[in-house]
């Protein structure tokens, strides 16, 4: 009975998020309190367990990222990429588009996708506005880029991080195994946002004259500021590429790199605290607590445990079944706690499977479902929340509809390659 109640508390919220009829932040506060009075989460566990309750590993990387942007941003050097951006492209917004997720997608698997959304949405936002286009396609462009691209690597993307734990996968078997078909998804997918957005490419000779007659340089207020934040991000950027060498974890590597900014910097902690998006990180929280409601439940374990159970032997078909169930639960749960529920189901499943090979083929099946499926809604991962909220907060806001539409059509394309990806390479 609990994991029915817990089923359609979810929904019920989902569906006032996706239909935007209330705010989500309330609506997931709501549902969060529903599913604690009603004890449907561990209790004060929910606070501690980041399988059964919020992230902070996720909460703290977006509150300090939130805080290290936040002060690069008064060096003014987000001006000056936007202008070199839209000079670099001449203006013309499908080969804008182009170079921003070009840049998106190669930084997403050395940086993390969310990480990358904070550094490049204020670019975009201010080169759109100077050349006069709507943000709203390009933020969304980006955001699908950043998960496919976050895909290639163990530290691209969050669930990466809980499948390479879980399976014993390093940076390099991520690197070898999932890069191929990134790089392949992604190349149609530049040639897909060609027709996707193609009511967005509208071209004024005169807004981009005007661009081009700028001095990108006269945008840097600080450039002694901009140097010390620039080390410092260096530094945090190392901190992320070797954190499984280090055995510290992101977040913290986060914390510790906004203290140093804040430091080095000088500026006025609560004119930096204005920046964090409080909103997005209530949200997350909020979030993390109604999907624990699901896992404490039983709900998602039961759903992963019976369609697997449903295949048998047939391991090919484990692996459809992995990566598109992914792709569409990943679509509808944050792919990060789901992950992160369902992880130790596979995990079980391939302790069964004689040939090694057979069984690290379904984690790269899942993984690739997870991964691809956190495009399918507004909601679906990290990156896409973070730039939901920096949309809003800048007057640019994207509905979750408007992103969803594009989403699940990258979703299914980017899903049916993989699958057939993962057919030639483990199974054909």
């Amino acid at each position: 009975m609990s994991a029915f109640v817990a089923l359609a508390i979810f929904l019920v919220a989902f569906f006032f998020i996706a239909t935007e009829k209330a705010d989500k932040v309330k609506v997931v506060l709501i549902a969060a309190g529903l599913m604690a009075v009603l004890g449907l989460v561990p209790g004060a566990e929910v606070f501690f367990s980041e399988h059964e309750g919020v992230d902070w590993n996720v909460i703290f990387l977006l509150f300090g990222m939130m805080i290290i942007v936040g002060i690069i941003k008064q060096t003014g050097v987000f001006d000056y990429l936007a202008i070199w951006a839209a000079k670099r492209s001449q203006g013309r917004p499908y080969r804008l588009m182009v170079m921003l997720m070009a840049i998106t997608a190669v930084a997403s698997p050395f940086l993390d996708n969310v990480t990358t959304i904070m550094l490049v949405a204020p670019v975009t936002i201010m080169v759109c506005d100077r050349l006069r286009i709507p943000a709203q396609p390009y933020l969304i462009a980006e955001v699908l880029a950043s998960n496919i691209g976050g895909a290639a690597t163990l530290i691209g993307d969050p669930p990466n991080i809980i499948i390479g734990s879980r399976a014993g996968l390093t940076f390099n078997d991520f690197l070898v195994h999932m890069a191929p078909i990134v790089v392949v998804v992604f190349a149609v997918f530049v040639l897909l946002t060609r027709v996707l957005f193609r009511g967005s490419f509208h071209y004024d000779a005169g807004h981009a004259a005007a661009v081009m007659a700028l001095d990108e340089r006269r945008a840097i207020t600080d450039p002694r500021l901009l140097t010390r934040c620039l080390v410092v991000l260096g530094l945090v950027i190392a901190g992320f590429a070797l954190h499984a060498v280090a055995h510290v974890d992101p977040s913290i590597v986060a914390l510790v790199g906004a203290g140093v900014m804040l430091m080095v910097s000088r500026t006025d902690v609560n004119e930096v605290l204005r920046e964090v998006e409080w909103s997005t990180l209530v949200f997350f929280m909020g979030l993390f607590i109604m999907v624990a409601g699901l896992v404490h439940t039983g709900v998602i374990a039961a759903i992963g445990t019976w369609a697997l159970d449903a295949l048998g032997d047939d391991y090919f078909v484990a692996a459809t079944a992995l990566l598109f169930g992914s792709g569409v639960l990943g679509a509808f749960f944050d792919n990060i706690p789901y992950v992160a529920t369902t992880a130790p189901i596979v995990e079980g499943v391939v302790a069964q499977i004689p040939d090694p090979s057979t069984g690290q083929a379904l984690w790269w099946a899942f993984a690739l479902g997870a991964d691809f499926g956190g495009n399918g809604t507004a909601v679906a991962a990290s990156a896409n929340v973070v730039a939901l909220g920096i949309a809003a907060r800048s007057g640019h806001k994207i509905t979750f509809w408007q992103f969803t539409r594009y989403g699940i059509v990258v979703t299914v394309i980017s899903t049916l390659m993989a699958w057939a990806y993962v057919w030639l390479r483990y199974f054909a």
